[in-house]
């Protein structure tokens, strides 16, 4: 058997799973997850030991890695990234970077989605027909006004932004929130990136270059 880890440093805490197809039988599969959101990236490994531990898994069943590469805290970002590449680098197993929010756009599961998350107060990050920029409120609405999206995923913040949920009611656009989502979704994205091991500096995405937007 092999499977899967997914690990997402880029938002807040640790979120890291594995999922994988068992021996019971075609189409049976296993999913284990750890959520902290008040980890630091520091105790990845001891997440990750005790995940393999919980789940019955040892670290040479694991094939795939997945790791978000961003928008998000630059600490969370290196660390997630430079821990992946640790454990890929044996050659073992094929390390996937994918954007955090080309990986949200995977919760709803419907091709015509948008993301919005909050970067900082009344800026965010939208993901829009596979483009993503980072943009205040009124651009974020005027965006999704002209292209129409009918689902977006949100997080907490931009659930609760009164503009913004004025618009999705007005519009009639579903909303998922960024949360309590099973990381396995994010396995279509392993047909459309290819693996690589330099998953370094210049391809993660720290929020703080925003900062003096």
């Amino acid at each position: 058997m092999s499977f899967d880890l997914f690990v997402d440093t880029s938002r807040k805490g640790i979120s890291i799973a594995i999922a994988g197809a068992t021996s019971e039988g075609q189409g049976s599969t296993f999913y284990k997850e750890i959520v902290d959101p008040e980890a630091r990236g520091e105790t990845l490994s001891k997440s990750l030991d005790n995940l393999l531990e919980q789940s019955s898994v040892t670290l040479q069943d694991i094939g795939r890695v997945m790791v978000t590469l961003g928008p998000g805290s630059f600490s969370g970002l290196r660390t997630g990234v430079a821990f992946c590449q640790g454990i890929c680098f044996s050659g073992a197993r094929k390390l996937y970077g994918v954007s955090t929010l080309e990986a949200l756009e995977c919760f709803s599961e419907a091709p015509d989605t948008a993301v919005v998350v909050k970067a900082r107060k009344d800026y965010w990050y939208l993901r829009l027909n596979g483009q993503e920029s980072f943009d205040s409120t009124e651009d974020v609405i005027a965006k999704l006004r002209a292209k129409e999206p009918k689902f977006v995923v949100v997080d907490s913040t931009a659930r609760d932004d009164v503009r913004l949920t004025e618009f999705f009611t007005d519009k009639g656009v579903k909303t998922f929130l960024d949360e309590g989502n099973p990381l396995s979704l994010w396995a279509k994205l392993f047909e459309k990136h290819q693996p690589s091991l330099i998953q370094e500096a210049n391809y993660i995405q720290p929020s703080y270059f925003e900062k003096g937007h």
